[in-house]
């Protein structure tokens, strides 16, 4: 399993315990500040290989040097 895989995992549960009612206001806000961790870290991952990918030449262009 991924990084991303894993985060998208973790945000996944973490969005199911946020709609439980029984959830206190503490863990609620623990949760979400959680999410925005995840968020900001999947969002880099993304970056990085969004910008790896863009330097690699189709397999039918020749490179430049």
């Amino acid at each position: 399993m991924s990084e991303l895989d894993a985060a998208i995992a973790e945000l996944e549960r973490a969005a199911v315990r946020l709609r439980a009612e029984e959830i206190e206001p503490e863990e609620a806000a623990e949760l979400v500040e959680r999410c925005a961790q995840l968020a900001a870290e999947v969002g880099g991952e993304l970056d990085r290989q969004a910008a790896a990918s863009s330097h690699e030449a189709p397999p039918d262009q020749e490179t430049l040097l």
